[in-house]
């Protein structure tokens, strides 16, 4: 009996507990947060809810610059790339929405959405593709804008993605309804987010694809090789200086015994290479 008693006696502790807090509206933030960590303990929500329902209310306290893309890791399309090279680079990156640029990365003309590209490409006549056609309007926020205020201006005008502009007016980076969602939820995987993790991808027994920003670490471990990494962090790294300049695509480096093909670079970057590890074989 004395047991039972202990434990009614408990369960009323935090009951009042709890109504004591919700007696009154919580005036600051730190006494809605002091809710939340008496309904935890007290298992009146789980652990997993707690840290969701934190991470929203953290969500009103960061601004854009917190989680976008930053510039030099926008994937875009140009205004004048080819139909294949188009198909190439949604096909490589696997997303679903891209910037289009036109003569600079600041001259974002609108956002292609894949499902628009694919009919055009299918109807057999890429004589007649034209980009600007397929474009969406783009959507501008400046780098300080409240999270939560963006995700609730993509709820309401149903919108995914919006590039972000620095104080100059100039494109500082991209940001994505998923980007601020995983600041409530957790990162948000699917098969793509595993994909994007590989760094290396086998084609055949010599020919592999290689992202520019694969380490240099990872690729001497991965092929067995001694590639300097005082310089560069990064295979693109190395590439570029071996090339002296910024390579178009289909330019071809050799480096100790290593041949790389430029597959996709832009005014500012190399993004893919092809890799030949026996080069003398297919005649360079």
């Amino acid at each position: 009996m004395s047991d039972e008693r202990d434990d009614d006696s408990d369960e009323r502790s935090w009951l009042e507990k709890i109504a004591q807090i919700f007696s009154s509206d919580p005036h600051t933030r730190k006494d809605l947060l002091d809710i939340l960590a008496v309904a935890e303990q007290n298992a009146v929500i789980d652990a997993e809810t707690h840290q969701i329902m934190q991470s929203a209310l953290d969500v009103a306290h960061q601004q854009v610059r917190d989680v976008m893309i930053p510039r030099p890791q926008m994937v875009c399309l140009h205004v004048d790339d080819e139909p294949g090279a188009v198909l190439r680079r949604v096909i490589e990156a696997g997303h679903s929405r891209y910037p289009v640029i036109g003569d600079s990365s600041d001259d974002v003309l609108g956002i292609l959405l894949a499902k628009d590209l694919l009919p055009q490409l299918l109807s057999g006549t890429p004589e007649h593709f034209e980009i600007t056609q397929l474009l969406r309007p783009a959507t501008f926020i400046p780098e300080s804008k409240r999270l939560n205020v963006l995700l609730r201006e993509f709820r309401e005008n149903r919108n995914h993605i919006a590039v972000v502009i620095d104080e100059y007016g100039g494109v500082a980076g991209l940001v994505t309804i998923e980007d601020v969602l995983e600041e409530i939820v957790g990162d948000i995987e699917d098969e793509h987010d595993k994909q994007q993790d590989t760094f290396i991808k086998k084609l055949s027994e010599n020919d592999y694809l290689v992202k520019a920003l694969t380490p240099i670490e990872e690729f001497n471990e991965h092929f067995d090789a001694t590639l300097s990494d005082e310089e560069f962090d990064t295979i693109g790294g190395i590439v570029m200086q071996a090339f002296g300049h910024l390579p178009r695509r289909n330019e071809v480096a050799e480096i100790e015994g290593f041949q790389f093909k430029v597959l996709n670079a832009d005014s500012r970057q190399i993004h893919l290479l092809r890799l030949n590890l026996d080069p003398g074989a297919s005649g360079g």
